[in-house]
């Protein structure tokens, strides 16, 4: 049998036996991750790593079995990491060495217009809609809206996948963009209803 025929089949298969059983598996991705949305991108993970070694399966097993000890793999394999990554943590303040290491990089003063608007911008309304993001949308924010960072590169420095990556940025804009809106109308600006 060709090999794209048995691909499609094998398609077929986990999408009839698996992805039921994967959604059924979020009570349990909720009480390892005790939050709401790392527990749908711990069933995100768990849903790539069993489709790509789904042709390992032995049909006729414990297939809820096997589901849940790729996402318990996974979570464990996620824990360690972060036990692994230096903290984060945004301040109102530089340190000298800070400040100097940033000089060495940058040569004389922001290059570009966005960097100008951000070094001039201290408007406490917006670095208190910041602070009071969960971290993890926090930082995806910062790195992609601040520094203008690409998926990949947050990915790699934050060491989750793209996708997590994605939906904690999607997530982290709609919270701010709430926070937000009553400063902006305040303001004087004019919203659409899809704000």
């Amino acid at each position: 049998m060709p090999i794209a025929a048995l691909n499609a089949q094998l398609t077929v298969r986990f999408e009839r036996d698996a992805i039921p059983l994967i959604a059924d598996l979020y009570r349990h991705a909720y009480k390892l991750t005790r939050d709401h949305a790392d527990a749908e991108d711990l069933l995100q993970e768990t849903a790539a790593k069993a489709y790509a070694a789904f042709d390992s399966f032995r049909e006729g097993t414990n297939l809820v079995g096997w589901l849940y000890r790729i996402m318990l793999n996974t979570h464990i394999s996620a824990y360690r990491r972060q036990q692994h990554r230096p903290m984060l943590q945004f301040t109102d303040e530089f340190t000298d060495g800070q400040l100097f290491a940033h000089s060495r990089r940058s040569s004389g003063g922001p290059s570009s217009t966005e960097e100008m608007a951000l070094a001039n911008a201290s408007d406490p309304a917006i670095a208190d809609a910041m602070r009071s993001l969960p971290e993890k949308y926090r930082t995806a924010v910062y790195y992609a809206d601040v520094e203008g960072r690409k998926f990949k590169e947050i990915a790699a420095l934050t060491n989750v996948p793209i996708g997590t990556v994605m939906s904690r940025l999607h997530r982290g804009r709609k919270q701010l963009r709430d926070k937000l809106a009553e400063v902006a109308r305040d303001r004087g600006y004019t919203l659409p209803d899809a704000a």
